[in-house]
């Protein structure tokens, strides 16, 4: 048991793996509010479910009155963290960082209340600090607090080595960088915490050193477990790639059915790391029996939704799910989208090809295989003949309704 309220709900929440100091962090908590701080590279335009831990333990730090930073790495951006990657990320320009950062600051502020100025949550870039770093400062003040064989001793870059990959120069700095923000923070806005995912423990660990070597302060990290399905999949992860925490890359109703889709035994634990809802409840929902864990899985993806998006938007997806499913109505809202050309279906489109020209199939043959095995539909109703011409006769409200087994659907407009 902890005796800090943050500490014991992140706790039953899930969302502790490791801790540099568990104890001394327990103490502190309990002498006032602190404040502590995530990382986020922009790597994308967007952050996706995986992140979204990260971001939920934030949110949990702000419910119990601590001070929230959020950090987004528009200096570390220009490296690229070689943390578990099979490879070397490529560079990106500035134009790309300045697009993904805005990107990710908008993903934050949908999960976290950031304020400007004042107490409470911050958002800060690190580029403010690390573009007027000099080399030479760098290896002199920081640089002399590391050891290189210990830095070769983290798994991150162990894996990296051992599949004879090669880790640049360029990235081998990473881990000093991170570790030099801890130290910022530290001094800007007297954070004491670091967390972030279980793959970031190495350059975590490094960050409370250097806060300590050079600051002479005691400071603590703390990391989440990296997720995986109870079936073994990544986090995040579906046959469509990964799901986006910004609606123009992740369509809502896509969003909501992927929680809707969860595996019976994930819907306890995901219920505790991405709602609101109390543990208990949580925990009573999970364990309803039979079918009705279903209803349970509703509740988490509209929980989840109304967090990320909006409570309008998780009820709207929620209402087109039940009426698509459930009432086998042609739902529009809510539904992802596509467009295609309207001289086009003038000509007449052929059903396989209309299946993989809307994405909903990677390729014709892939299209002609779905229909041959039975799941493809057009406006609800089953394809059976693969060689179909779907025309203008087919708009139903001014759409074609396309389905590829019961949770995949799109619907094609025309212009």
């Amino acid at each position: 048991m902890h005796k800090s309220p943050f500490l014991q709900e992140a706790q039953d929440r899930g969302f502790i793996f490791q801790a540099t100091d568990l104890e001394g962090l327990d103490e502190v908590l309990l002498k006032g509010p602190i404040s502590a701080y995530i990382g986020f590279d922009p790597t994308a335009d967007s952050l996706h479910v995986g992140s979204l831990v990260q971001l939920m333990l934030l949110r949990l730090l702000q419910k119990h009155g601590h001070q929230v930073v959020a950090l987004i790495g528009g200096g570390t951006a220009q490296i690229g963290d070689p943390s578990f990657r099979e490879e070397a990320r490529s560079l990106m320009t500035q134009e790309t960082i300045d697009r993904n950062l805005e990107g990710i600051a908008q993903n934050i502020r949908q999960v976290v209340n950031i304020k400007e100025g004042g107490q409470g949550a911050i958002m800060v870039d690190n580029a403010e600090w690390l573009k007027k770093l000099s080399y030479i400062e760098l290896l002199r003040d920081v640089g002399i607090h590391f050891s290189v064989n210990r830095m070769l001793s983290f798994d991150s870059v162990k894996s990296r080595l051992d599949r004879e990959q090669g880790l640049s120069f360029l990235e081998f700095n990473y881990s000093i960088l991170q570790s030099y923000d801890f130290r910022e923070l530290n001094k800007r806005h007297g954070t004491v915490l670091q967390m972030g995912g279980s793959d970031q423990w190495g350059n975590i660990v490094s960050g409370v050193e250097l806060v300590r070597r050079m600051e002479g302060k005691q400071v603590f990290g703390l990391t989440a477990p990296l997720l995986t399905t109870s079936s073994g999949a990544k986090m995040g992860k579906t046959a469509k790639g990964a799901v986006w925490l910004n609606g123009d890359k992740c369509p809502v109703f896509d969003f909501w059915q992927f929680w809707r889709n969860t595996e019976d035994a994930d819907v306890g634990k995901f219920l505790k790391l991405f709602t609101d809802l109390p543990v208990a409840e949580c925990e009573r929902l999970a364990a309803l029996p039979g079918a009705e864990i279903n209803e349970a899985k509703k509740i988490l993806a509209t929980e989840v939704t109304t967090i990320c998006h909006s409570r309008e938007a998780a009820e709207q997806a929620q209402k087109a799910a039940q009426e698509t499913f459930e009432q086998g109505k042609l739902v529009q809202v809510g539904l992802p989208e596509v467009t295609l050309s309207t001289q086009e279906l003038n000509e007449g489109i052929p059903v396989f090809k209309i299946f993989a020209s809307s994405g909903l199939v990677a390729s014709n043959a892939e299209a002609r295989r779905l229909i041959r095995g039975g799941g493809a539909k057009v406006n609800d109703q089953k394809v059976e003949d693969e060689a179909l011409i779907i025309t203008a006769n087919d708009l139903q409200e001014g759409v074609i309704k396309l389905s590829s087994g019961r949770k995949n659907h799109i619907l094609v407009k025309f212009q």
